[in-house]
């Protein structure tokens, strides 16, 4: 048989220049060849799947001369997932075992030998054989070589994938002598399978990876617009279940280095606590976690390699519906923060890891700047709390109440401050705003709020107090100016008097108790620019229920979606906040502003005194 291989191989050129002597007959035929696989070229370009070039390309070889039979098979790894074939008189190619079509569990077969792979470089390879005696192909397709009545096959082995091949085979009926173009025809068909499946993986990788692309663009998007760690955790576990997979937990590097779960979900409501629980208290996946995290790249297990732990076969509850868990390391700025794991159905290879590192790495840089930002949120909300008084003193005949709002996003400390002063006959309330953000700003804020705290402890009026902070910051050389209001309470015949000045900021409003609000003018120059300024103070008074609002300019510039100011809205705000608790009315104004906001982020603080009934 092998010298008949060699024999055809040394005609082939021949038969395709012209098929020999057989003049116009052998010319038609050649014709009709080239008219057959550039019909099947063309179709090759179409198709989804190589098996649906199955019914032309089966016809094509099985009316061949002398052809009985044309069987196809293929496997993956060394499973066999098909034999497929049209004999003559059929309409259409048939399955040779209906229960083998791809089925989740597919029954085994031999894989083809050399011959089923191709040769190293791809190239499909031919061999001839009886299919009475031959013992090393696969029986389904020698069964259907010898119920045709085949007396000689013709087998040409390929490679389609990775771990898939294929055999095409053509049986030949007792007697005839197989044209000598045949073996060339048939590694021109398995040519076009080959190139038609190339185009095919290729396209389906293309699409694979443009999801990909995009669904690692919208993760990235959904991660990064929000700095909260809880909520950024939360989203990349959402995004990931359904779109990847069925289940998702997420460990953070906590305390003593052990990984604490901080974000889990499931695509099936029932199996949320189970998945919580696995994430909490596994010890099976806690030694897995422990292993990965120490890696550069991640894992995907299957099978038996999930033995013994909450997932796969044998594992009791939920878990049994697991076919592959994989589990990447969670890095980010030179930090190993955790581990990400995600649960599949199945384990049916298709798990993409590249994909999976990817996700992780980002889900990994979102989570670090999330957790960055709160700590430096957290800190620089520390230092502010350190520029402001701890707690408000308590004033016979007043209550007092203060409230500061910390912009959203602002990673510095900010200028803005407050102070309550009790004095020999009263109390002083000072309020102000340092220009700019961040250190020099905070030193200043302590340096301003010091400063006339000692003054107006020491008895020195409004004005002066500001003048002499003026002279100060002067002396300072900074180039930072400040702004600021004074007023000092003392008791009047009816209530307070109020004793009021500023310099370059905001009016102090008043509440009276009907709930009407007028303006204290108090115009002055901004602190640390000019030396050589003074500041008059004017005198309001305060009855019962009376009330004198102190505020920075955040709250006046707050803005709405419409574009309008806050400041435009201040008076009636002012009014309401006055009702109820006056102790609380501080924190409703800011409150008011907040919601009002959806631009023009600065820091706020308020700071208001009432005179209580009877005072």
């Amino acid at each position: 048989m092998p010298g008949r291989i060699q024999e055809w191989d040394h005609t082939v050129r021949a038969g395709e220049q012209g098929h020999g002597a057989s003049g116009a007959s052998g010319a038609a035929k050649a014709d009709d060849w080239a008219a057959d696989l550039h019909a099947l070229w063309c179709a090759a370009v179409e198709v989804l799947d190589v098996t649906a070039l199955a019914d032309r390309l089966y016809r094509v070889l099985r009316d061949q001369p002398g052809v009985v039979t044309v069987v196809g098979a293929r496997w993956n790894g060394d499973r066999i997932r098909y034999v497929r074939y049209l004999s003559a008189g059929d309409a259409a190619p048939s399955i040779a075992d209906p229960t083998d079509r791809e089925s989740t569990d597919p029954a085994p077969g031999p894989a083809p030998g050399a011959s089923g792979g191709g040769t190293p470089n791809g190239r499909p390879v031919l061999r001839a054989y009886d299919p009475a005696r031959d013992t090393t192909a696969d029986p389904r397709t020698l069964g259907v070589l010898r119920a045709a009545g085949a007396a000689t096959a013709l087998e040409c082995g390929f490679a389609l994938d990775t771990g898939d091949r294929a055999t095409l085979t053509v049986g030949l009926s007792p007697g005839v002598d197989a044209d000598a173009t045949l073996p060339a025809r048939l590694v021109q068909v398995c040519e076009v399978l080959v190139a038609s499946n190339r185009r095919i993986l290729e396209e389906h990788r293309h699409e694979r990876r443009q999801v990909s692309d995009a669904f690692l663009a919208e993760a990235s998007l959904q991660m990064d617009s929000n700095l909260d760690v809880q909520e950024t955790l939360g989203r990349v576990a959402r995004l990931a279940v359904p779109a990847l997979a069925e289940g998702c937990m997420i460990h953070l590097s906590g305390p003593g280095d052990r990984l604490v779960p901080s974000a889990s979900a499931h695509v099936a409501a029932v199996e949320q606590a189970w998945i919580a629980d696995t994430a909490r208290h596994d010890p099976w996946l806690a030694d897995l976690l422990g292993v990965v995290r120490r890696r550069r790249d991640g894992v995907v297990l299957g099978g038996q390699e999930l033995a013994g732990g909450p997932f796969g076969v044998g594992a009791r509850g939920a878990g049994r519906s697991v076919g592959a868990v994989s589990v990447s390391p969670l890095r980010a700025r030179g930090r190993v923060l955790g581990t990400i794991t995600f649960l599949y159905r199945r384990d049916d290879g298709t798990v993409d890891v590249r994909l999976l590192d990817d996700l992780a790495d980002r889900a990994a840089l979102a989570i670090d700047t999330s957790t960055l930002y709160e700590q430096r949120r957290s800190h620089v909300q520390s230092l502010q709390r350190h520029l402001l008084p701890q707690a408000l003193p308590e004033v016979d005949g007043l209550r007092l109440s203060a409230s500061y709002e910390v912009s959203d996003g602002m990673l510095d400390v900010g200028g803005d401050f407050y102070d309550a002063v009790v004095t020999a006959d009263g109390v002083a309330l000072i309020i102000g705003d340092v220009c700019g953000r961040g250190a020099e700003a905070a030193a200043l804020t302590g340096l301003a709020r010091h400063t006339l705290r000692t003054l107006l402890e020491d008895g020195a009026d409004p004005g002066s107090a500001l003048s002499r902070l003026n002279r100060s910051l002067i002396r300072e050389g900074t180039s930072r100016f400040v702004t600021a209001a004074v007023a000092v309470l003392r008791r009047g015949p009816a209530g307070y008097v109020a004793s009021v000045a500023g310099a370059g900021h905001p009016y102090p409003l008043v509440r009276r108790s009907n709930g009407t609000v007028e303006e204290v003018h108090v115009a002055g120059m901004l602190l640390g620019v000019t030396p050589s300024v003074t500041y008059a103070a004017v005198d309001v008074a305060l009855g019962p229920g009376d009330g004198l609002v102190l505020f920075t300019d955040g709250l006046t510039e707050a803005r709405n979606a419409e574009g309008a100011f806050f400041e435009g809205f201040l008076a009636d705000a002012v009014a309401r906040s006055g009702e109820g608790d006056p102790g609380a009315s501080a924190a409703r104004l800011t409150a008011e502003a907040k919601r009002f906001r959806t631009s023009g982020a600065d820091d706020t603080a308020v700071l208001t005194a009432r005179v209580e009934e009877g005072a």
